[in-house]
């Protein structure tokens, strides 16, 4: 009996400490594939809690005949299916309707369920196997938001298939056994997942995703951002942006198309003397999604301390910046004119980043 067979044995037996010790080594890589499923970081938390609460339940189910690995994504994937019949698709600003007009006031948030970013440093922790390489697992075009964003737009089942194939790399026959459908439906499912993305995802993506970190490049930009935000340097955010980008602030429905209105916005924020200004701007580099991100806090006026507010996370292209999304989390202004939203403390927790500066 070799090593495999054995742990088989003692899993089916009821050995928690083998069966612990065989989950734990894939935690962290269940919790991004429920994150890809569900778009939400939160909700992916849950649910690889109960993938091993339903794998524990089912223990005696593990034949050996897959990988442990396998079996358990097996669990994961039906759990996430289970748990998005009942949930609406997570989504992003830009997919309810057209840009705001920046002389308006920001619309107060909405309680619909956002995207949400997930920390690079969980993303570190995860390692390689020998049915797949952590580069395959954590791959940055599969963990960005706009691919993130336009997998939610997939039918659920699409979704599981698209990411079991075209992220995971599962052939149709696994894929077709874990979810229980024949492999013609299977690649047709595929087939229909891929042109959804075709037209959701910007056309030149494979261009802007060449690695799996910040390009030292992207780094620098991300500072440049960092410091003109601080400075209140209209001039300098300007020159950042590209022409068509556009900027998403969940959990408002407000969002912005094209630099001029992105730049209209944050001469408002930035200036004193204007009846939107917003205080004075800190912000920390951090890293979610495989993106460069930074954390914003801010001071209002007659305030002592900066306070959290936003992660912003950015997506550049040849040398500009073409997509800004801020995610911050919902409160109720205490007085009229009151900043309608900042980022929740749990957010920023899971982050590794303090309150307040």
């Amino acid at each position: 009996m070799n090593s495999d067979e054995q742990v088989t044995l003692e899993i089916r037996a009821g050995n928690e400490s083998a069966f612990t010790a065989q989950a734990e080594r894939y935690r962290r890589e269940l919790q991004v594939h429920c994150y890809r499923m569900l778009g939400s970081f939160e909700d992916s938390e849950d649910l690889v809690q109960e993938t091993l609460l339903r794998a524990w339940r089912k223990r005696e189910s593990f034949q050996g005949r897959s990988s442990f690995r396998a079996w358990l994504y097996r669990i994961a994937t039906n759990a996430c299916l289970d748990a998005l019949r009942s949930r609406p698709r997570r989504v992003l600003p830009s997919q309810l309707g057209p840009g705001g007009d920046p002389p308006l006031p920001t619309l107060p948030p909405a309680d619909l369920p956002w995207l949400q970013p997930y920390p690079d440093h969980l993303l570190e922790g995860i390692a390689p196997s020998d049915d797949q390489p952590e580069s395959v697992i954590v791959a940055r075009e599969t963990i960005e938001i706009a691919f993130l964003a336009a997998i939610q737009l997939l039918p659920p089942r699409q979704r599981a298939v698209l990411i079991l194939r075209d992220v995971l790399g599962w052939s149709a026959k696994e894929t077709g056994s874990l979810l229980e459908a024949s492999v013609a439906a299977v690649n047709s499912a595929l087939q229909r997942a891929r042109a959804t993305l075709k037209q959701e995802l910007p056309a030149r993506r494979l261009d802007w995703a060449p690695s799996s970190h910040p390009s030292e490049p992207e780094r620098a930009l991300l500072q440049r951002f960092m410091d003109a935000i601080e400075r209140a340097d209209v001039a300098a955010m300007a020159e950042l942006l590209r022409e068509d980008a556009r900027a998403t602030m969940p959990p408002t429905p407000t969002w912005h198309d094209g630099r001029e209105a992105i730049m209209t916005a944050v001469t408002q924020s930035f200036h004193p003397a204007s009846p939107h200004y917003v205080g004075q701007w800190r912000l920390l580099p951090t890293g979610a999604n495989m993106q460069p991100a930074c954390a914003g806090y801010l001071r209002r006026p007659g305030d002592t301390e900066y306070r959290a507010f936003a992660l912003d996370v950015l997506r550049f292209e040849e040398g500009k910046l073409v997509e800004i999304t801020a995610f911050g989390a919902a409160l109720e202004p205490n007085e009229p004119g009151e900043l309608p939203f900042a980022v929740s403390a749990d957010l920023f927790r899971a982050f590794g980043l303090p309150p307040t500066l």
